[in-house]
């Protein structure tokens, strides 16, 4: 086994730590979030398998990557695992439209922090299959059961790099498998028979998510919701990881924490929510994020 470090260049609007700690994707397997050493650990794919890759922000301010491999890297190996990376901490996004949004609408008020944070970018996965699955897996059960859920797919089916870390699943390895091996080892219930569905689209090529990113916004919600297993709060948390923030998504978090913080405790409709945030036009729902996971860092 080697070890290897490698120097990623971020933008200067880029913040790892609250990147990587954005939101619930951080707690999913394959990642594995180190809050007190501010490290993000998974497995990532390349030309010898799995290898492991552990981030962390570098004193300059670049993003280091240790990686753990069978032997040296390639260069071509280099160039794929910066890739997912890029994709992953979305370092080819720019959040200057974001931010010219929030200092015209809101200027020096309660959203002043989220440009002084460099906040924004919303964690994801390396490529779009295990995001919709993952996304599969939150829909009507508590959070604990979707990390169990997403731990025994993970465990179960994905490429082992060690005893403790193995890669997400890949589609073709999904879709290998019956609904019943799902409902027993990966306890993931009625999901299993939609997972099972999605798994062999993407891996026949009847579900191509290579076009998404290409769709515009109503076309590309319209593309998702026809999937099984997703409706419109599912879509629109897939939406803002594909960078559509217009759709705030609200759901049995997300309620009572704007209640919380806006109307002390008091319930209060979605329209209201909606109202609240609706200044901000496209990135009401990003906003809406950032204001209530504002906490996590305090």
């Amino acid at each position: 086994m080697t070890q290897q470090k490698i120097t990623i260049p971020t933008p200067l609007d880029f913040g790892f730590w609250r990147t990587a700690h954005s939101h619930g994707w951080c707690a999913l397997r394959p990642f594995v979030l180190d809050k007190p050493c501010q490290r993000l650990t998974r497995v990532l794919r390349s030309s010898q398998g799995p290898v492991l890759v552990e981030l962390a922000s570098g004193s300059d301010g670049t993003l280091q990557a240790l990686v753990r491999s069978p032997r040296t890297l390639n260069r071509p190996d280099v160039a794929a695992l910066k890739e997912q990376v890029a994709v992953m901490l979305r370092l080819d996004e720019s959040l200057d439209a974001f931010y010219a949004t929030l200092d015209r609408v809101a200027g020096n008020d309660e959203f002043a922090w989220i440009r002084a944070a460099r906040a924004g970018r919303l964690l994801r996965s390396p490529d779009l299959f295990e995001d919709v699955v993952k996304m599969i897996c939150t829909t009507n059960c508590a959070w604990s059961a979707t990390e169990r859920m997403v731990a025994h797919l993970v465990s179960k089916l994905g490429s082992r790099f060690n005893e403790n870390h193995a890669d997400f699943p890949t589609a073709a390895q999904v879709a290998a498998v019956s609904e019943e091996f799902l409902v027993r080892e990966a306890r993931t219930g009625y999901r299993s028979r939609y997972l099972l569905e999605l798994a062999t689209q993407v891996a026949r090529g009847t579900l191509d998510f290579s076009r998404w990113p290409h769709l515009g916004e109503d076309e590309l919600y319209e593309e998702i919701v026809s999937i099984k297993g997703l409706g419109p709060y599912a879509a629109g948390n897939l939406m803002r990881l594909l960078g559509h923030y217009r759709r705030l998504a609200l759901d049995s978090w997300c309620r009572p924490q704007f209640s919380k913080i806006h109307r002390n405790g008091r319930r209060v409709s979605d329209k209201t929510i909606h109202r609240h945030y609706r200044r901000f036009g496209p990135w009401s729902g990003l906003v809406m994020w950032l204001d209530l996971t504002h906490e996590w860092f305090k």
